[in-house]
């Protein structure tokens, strides 16, 4: 019976199904799915090997296929083959009367059962560590041990890998020349029975005087896979009969290295005391006391520092150990590096220091250590205050902890940093704006932050997102109710091109010191107007955001005569005039007016006199700046008055 499981694309439900066994092994995963594959092709497996189930490895779920066909040119299509030595991986059924064997093929999962009868006895012999039958095969039937498998092993490899001690034994002795022979990957029996941890092989074959220190084809040796695989027994055995502590990989990790990422302080000692590089570097340029503090290995930390590891060893992109540590949020490591004097100002390449990436990564507690010990004037030259970290990843904690040390909530980024934004951003209070953080942004500006350095407004920022929280904190905080856009001039403010539709914002913004008046400022007046543009698709398109040079200023009655805006022109004019003394329309504001005869009496307004009590509210709030006009309540004046001058709805006849 052969069964297939394709590794494609996984599901939601695959996902689900698979987090109920993530505690299981490769090997247990794969076990499973094999039990599963052949359970639901609702067939008797053991007899009937035609039917091929496909399933998801990680959380298998079977569908059957067409039958296998013995005589396709292809071998790809035919899964029904017999096992032998070229499979490595199987099980016996727990009757021990069927053998399950499976390899991968082209993305697949290719499985294959037999009864134990069927299976080649030599074969049988190894799997199953049986020393007498593998004796009595080698005695009778001469059986040819130098002969490799497709992937190069030999019958001493396969012995290896399983840990069949005595097996093993009896091939060593039937072919001594053998014990150093590699795979077609450079693997060694002593490589092998490291990897799967098989004690009484490895310490056979080194008493057998097997190569401690041939290596496989990505140079790792057995010592390396020993301290990969934190094997602490074998480590010993390994270095009792010489193996090397400093050969290092491909990647130039060295068993150091694997010993203290997994964290075992016994088998760094072994190592060390065996003669390993403290400084050995890998191709990152990652030493073992870089990786200690990356890993937070705060015990084997402490000891490599005693035996004269760097404290302030850096990397190949010059972060430090620290810097490592206070990225990864390993308060532990960060303190002990502290109280050993480990250098806080050290930056890496980019110019970012321990602080800076603890406070982007939002480790609170890390940077309130480093803030004492970290130089200003480094951070200021590095271009990039912390504070735009912690603004940007809407890290508050770490934001109020940055403004409670009386960072500068008025930083700007350097010109380098600020053209990685495609807004060139400069403030951290315009990283709050754009998140919509209202809590950083009242954090910042109640610490005095300026709403008005950056070259695009904040609140520009704030009405384009329709936030009327932020845009009256923002204006409480002394926010430019006129600033323009930059990149595309107009005659008038451009808060106002991102509220034509939200007429309570607009209302607020005139409210507070929007410009009104200069929305009926037309250099065309009476006259007739430029056609609007049509784009390439024949679309209109907007004067202010498309074609014009950047020295043309765009004209308010350009901005209403589009079509996604004309058929709010009346509520908009009508709102305006409450803000003006006497105006004259143009002729383009005229004739959208009067393209709806429920506008005539606004088009009427514009053309009466104003009041004298309106002229006077407008005299009064002229002679305030727009900063203070949020404070219009604070003013000695009467209730009434002061509600009259705030536009809010209220008749005066019983004063007049």
């Amino acid at each position: 019976m052969a069964a297939a499981m394709a590794s494609s694309m996984t599901t939601k439900d695959d996902l689900e199904d698979f987090s109920a066994y993530a505690h299981l092994s490769e090997e247990q995963l794969l076990q499973l799915a094999i039990e599963r594959s052949l359970a639901d092709t609702n067939v008797t497996p053991w007899q009937n090997r035609q039917v091929h189930a496909h399933t998801q490895p990680a959380a298998p779920k079977a569908t059957q296929q067409p039958p296998c066909n013995p005589n396709s040119a292809n071998p790809s299509e035919n899964m029904c083959a017999k096992i032998d030595r070229n499979v490595h991986n199987h099980f016996f059924s727990k009757d021990q009367e069927k053998v399950i064997a499976w390899t991968r093929h082209n993305g697949h999962l290719r499985v294959t059962v037999e009864t134990v009868n069927d299976l080649d006895p030599f074969l049988s012999a190894i799997w199953r560590g049986d020393a007498k039958a593998l004796q009595d095969i080698i005695h009778f039937k001469s059986k040819d041990l130098d002969e490799p498998n497709k992937d190069g092993w030999l019958p001493l490899h396969e012995s290896a890998y399983y840990g069949h001690v005595e097996c093993l034994k009896i091939l060593l002795k039937a072919k001594p020349d053998t014990i150093n022979k590699q795979t077609n990957n450079s693997q060694t029996p002593l490589m092998l029975a490291v990897s799967r941890k098989h004690v009484s092989c490895v310490k056979h074959l080194l008493e057998e005087e097997a190569d401690p220190n041939l290596a496989n084809n990505q140079w790792e040796t057995p010592l390396y896979k020993a301290c990969e695989k934190a094997n602490e027994e074998i480590v010993e055995l390994l270095l009792r009969f010489g193996a090397s502590p400093r050969k290092a990989c491909v990647q130039g990790v060295t068993p150091l290295h694997e010993a203290v990422r997994n964290n075992k302080l016994e088998i760094c000692k072994m190592l060390i005391n065996a003669g390993a590089k403290l400084w050995s570097r890998n191709v990152y340029g990652i030493d073992a006391l870089f990786t200690a503090a990356q890993c937070s290995a705060v015990d084997v930390l402490n000891y490599l520092i005693y035996k004269g590891g760097n404290v302030n060893t850096q990397a190949n992109d010059d972060a430090t150990a620290l810097f490592e540590a206070s990225k990864n949020g390993h308060a532990e490591v960060v303190e002990m590096l502290l109280s050993k004097q480990a250098d806080v100002n050290k930056a890496n390449k980019t110019g970012l220091l321990p602080i800076h990436v603890a406070a982007k990564n939002g480790h609170d507690s890390i940077v309130a250590m480093l803030i004492p010990r970290t130089n200003t004037v480094k951070v200021r030259r590095s271009g990039i205050s912390p504070l735009h970290f912690a603004a940007e990843r809407n890290r508050d904690d770490v934001l109020e902890t940055l403004i409670e040390a009386r960072y500068d909530v008025n930083a700007k980024l350097s010109d380098d940093w600020s053209k990685m934004y495609e807004d060139r951003r400069s403030t951290a209070l315009y990283s709050a704006v754009v998140n919509r953080n209202t809590e950083a942004a009242a954090m910042l500006l109640e610490a005095g932050a300026n709403p008005n350095l950056d070259v695009f407004n904040p609140l520009l920022v704030a009405v384009r997102k329709a936030s009327m929280e932020m845009v009256t904190l923002l204006v409480k905080h002394g926010a430019n109710v006129n600033a323009l856009l930059p990149t595309h001039p107009t005659s008038f403010p451009a808060v106002l091109v991102f509220c034509m539709k939200y007429m309570v914002m607009m209302k607020y913004l005139l409210d507070n010191g929007c410009d009104a008046l200069s929305c009926f400022n037309c250099q065309y007046g009476c006259n007739s107007h430029p056609p609007i543009k049509l784009r390439r698709n024949g679309q209109e398109t907007m004067y202010f955001l498309n074609d014009e040079p950047s020295g043309y200023c765009v004209e308010f009655c350009e901005i209403i005569s589009t079509p996604s805006v004309s058929s709010w022109v009346g509520p908009i004019i009508d709102t305006l005039l409450d803000y003006v003394g006497h105006v004259k329309l143009c002729s383009r504001i005229t004739e959208l007016l009067d393209s709806n005869k429920d506008w005539a009496h606004i088009k009427e307004r514009s053309v009466l006199p104003s009041t004298l009590m309106h002229l006077c509210r407008l005299k009064i709030r002229q002679r305030l700046d727009t900063h203070r006009l949020w404070q219009i309540s604070a003013l000695p004046l009467p209730g009434r008055l002061l509600k009259f001058l705030s536009y809010e709805r209220e008749s005066f006849e019983d004063i007049l």
